[in-house]
Order: structure tokens, then sequence, then C-alpha cells
């Protein structure tokens, strides 16, 4: 009869300890043996490279919308013209002034040849004066003749000789002047076709057009966009990567990129390059990337997910983060027990030290 009391006290005992685990749902968990990954999560955006906003250099009408969205460009492809009469009026006169001051200069015009000619005849005029000068010197030395017969001839040859001179100090002068208005004409045409470009909007790139902002008709300033445009094939990944995460992030770090455009499918690329500056309305830093493996098809603006790989330790112990407290302790059979945690990820943590694989684990009181 007495074993049966114990027996049955015994089973009591045992029943009260199940239920009272029961109601506390402290079922106990072991830390895991397994691999494990710590990254920096991101969300994604594709866009294409070097992707930019076509600006007009002037103010206008739009005149014509040369491309369409989808087109497939080359560098200097006319996107846009606008209107644009005064500055084709002042192309064509400064094309008429540049071909007459070349005709001036180069063609040695009218005004060039009458200055020679006339250079011509003052050089006649001082090899002869010069001559007469010199026998009428010759005579007066053997005191022949008179004095102002000298003087005359004397003042014939200095005048001759000064005309002369003066002449050719014009020639190039003229030649100088008409060279400065020639390189002045050429300028003003270069300008004036400057100008007449400005009117068209074209490709700094070869690429694709990938928005058209504007239509013909509308108004058009140097500070609102015209289009957009990218790289046809070449893709980046933009990444906005928390400022608490940042410096963890570094070039050449893999990524495993996962697009709602693939469902089934997971990327690699790899972290090239990392903008210094914070983004300080969203509190993030700018991260690109590049494909190792290209999807087969991109388009600009398709989102996603990544995981930046931090590091990864095969065969260690881990647990889920919820059974860690904040200070770094563990709920064990024995109570809250100190251990060191190693790599971390979103939802596991490595232990270093303080626990074993056979430790009973229960999810701490929050």
């Amino acid at each position: 009869m007495l074993k049966k009391t114990t027996i049955a006290c015994i089973s009591l005992i045992a029943f009260c300890q199940v239920i009272f685990s029961c109601r506390n749902g402290e079922e106990p968990i072991n830390a895991q043996l397994t691999s494990l990954t710590e990254s920096v999560y991101a969300s994604v955006a594709i866009e294409p490279e070097d992707l930019y906003r076509a600006y007009a250099a002037v103010n206008g009408i739009i005149k014509a919308v040369l491309v369409k969205e989808g087109d497939t460009i080359y560098k200097e492809t006319p996107l846009v013209e606008i209107t644009n009469n005064n500055p084709r009026l002042n192309l064509h006169n400064a094309k008429l002034a540049l071909d007459l001051a070349k005709r001036n200069y180069e063609g040695r015009a009218n005004v060039l040849n009458e200055l020679k000619d006339e250079i011509s005849i003052a050089q006649l005029q001082l090899e002869n004066d010069s001559l007469n000068f010199i026998k009428q010197q010759n005579l007066w030395k053997k005191n022949i003749g008179t004095q102002s017969t000298y003087e005359a001839r004397e003042l014939a040859y200095l005048t001759a000789k000064s005309n002369y001179n003066l002449r050719v100090n014009r020639l190039h002068r003229t030649e100088q002047d008409l060279l400065t208005i020639f390189q002045e004409a050429q300028n003003n045409y270069k300008n004036a076709q400057n100008t007449d470009s400005d009117h068209t909007v074209k490709s700094r790139m070869d690429g694709r057009v990938y928005e058209v902002l504007k239509e013909a008709g509308e108004m058009v300033s140097q500070q609102e966009p015209i289009a957009i445009i990218g790289s046809a094939e070449q893709f980046v990944v933009e990444m906005d990567i928390d400022e608490i995460d940042i410096t963890r992030v570094e070039n050449g770090q893999r990524i495993l990129i996962s697009l709602d455009a693939y469902p089934n499918q997971v990327f690699n690329a790899f972290v090239s390059h990392i903008y210094p500056r914070k983004d300080m309305a969203t509190q993030t830093f700018r991260v690109e990337a590049r494909f190792l493996e290209t999807p087969n098809k991109l388009f600009s603006g398709l989102s996603g997910e990544a995981n930046i790989i931090i590091r990864q330790k095969e065969n260690t112990l881990v647990i889920p983060r919820t059974y860690l407290t904040g200070d770094n302790k563990v709920k064990t059979d024995a109570g809250l027990v100190q251990v060191e945690t190693g790599l971390q990820n979103l939802d596991k943590v490595e232990i270093l030290s303080g626990i074993e694989s056979t430790t009973n684990l229960y999810l701490p009181k929050k």
C-alpha cells in the first residue's frame, strides 16, 4: 500500500512539473554547429551606367524632339532642337564677315596691292634721289657747285627716304590690321557656330534614351532637364547603406542579390564604389556594385534586395538572436549565463564561449 502511494506521489510531482513547464512555455533548445554568414542588408535599385540628365544650353521653345524613349543613340546624336532665328542670322552674317576678312588678308586685296605699288614708286624715287645726292656730294667735296644745290639734293634724298619708310611701315601695319580683323572674324564665326549648336541638344555618349521629359512646343530653360540618357548595356546596382553599417563595407566584397523581376534566382555581384558623403535626407551612404553574372535582361529602376557578405564561418556554434539578452547572456538550467559572441546576422549569432552544444537554452523574458 505504501509503495502505491509513493508511486502515485512521484507521478503527481512529475505531472505537475510538466504542467508548470507547459504553462511557462519553456521548451529548451540547443546551440547548433553550422555555418554562419555575417552580412549587411540593403535594398537595391538597378540603373544604367553613366545615367545623366540632358539640359539645354539656352532658353527657348522646343521646335522638335528628335528621339523617342527606348532609342539607341550615339555620341553627338541630336536629341532636341530649340527654335533658333536670331542666332541663325548672326551665324550667316559672321560667315560673310569671315569670308571678306579672309579675302582681304589671304587674297591680298587692292588695299595691300596699292600700298605695295606706292612702295615700289617710293623705292625708285629714293634710289634716284640717293644717286643725285651722292653725285652732288662728290662735286661739293671738289668745290664744284653751289651750297644751295647740295642742300636741295640732300633734302630730296631725305624726303624720299622718309616717304619710302613711311609706306613700308604702313604696309606692315595694314597687314597686321587685316590679320587681326581676320582672326576676330574667325572667333566671331566660331562663337556664332557655338551659339547655333547650343540650340540643338546632343547626346554626350553612346547609349539609350530612357526618358523624354519635354514635347515640341514646350518652353525649356537651362534649369530643366530635357531627357535622361544612359548606357544601353552596362548597368550598376545602387544601394543605400545605413551609417551604422557603412564602416563594415569595403570595395570588392561579395554581394548576393535577389531581384523582384527574377524571383527564383540569386545573382552574384561585388562592391565597386563607396560614395564618401552621407545623404543627410536619408541618413544613408550610396554604394554601387557590379554584377559578376548579369541577368539576361535589365531595365532601369528594377528593385530587389542585397546582402553584402562581411564574414563567413563554417562549423561554428550558433543560436537564434532572440535567445540572447542585451548584455550578452543566455538563459540556461543554471540561470543566466554570460557568453562571448562573434559573427551575427539578422536571425543568428555565433557563440564563442560560455555554453556548449548540449546546454539547454530558454527564451529569456523581455
